[in-house]
């Protein structure tokens, strides 16, 4: 699947294949140190953020955890 911005497609698929290996290579064979791919995970979420930012979302809407709350099932305001 192709990230957020056509920009940060390329990271995804990088950080994608590291945590691949990390998770393949060493968090199945008990080593939890997830730090080797920490440096392009952060890469690609500065992509994504100035993605979201360009196509007007809200960062602060997407982390609302709304499952269980009574805005779960309304509709979104401003008409968006």
């Amino acid at each position: 699947m192709d990230s957020i911005g056509e920009a940060c497609s390329d990271l995804k698929k990088q950080y994608d294949a590291c945590f691949n290996s990390w998770f393949s290579e060493h968090f199945l064979k008990g080593n939890t140190n997830d730090s080797m791919c920490a440096p392009m995970f952060k890469v690609y979420q500065q992509c994504v953020k100035k993605a979201m930012k360009e196509h007007k979302i809200d960062f602060h809407e997407v982390e609302k955890d709304l499952l269980g709350t009574s805005e779960e099932r309304q509709p979104p305001k401003n008409g968006k």
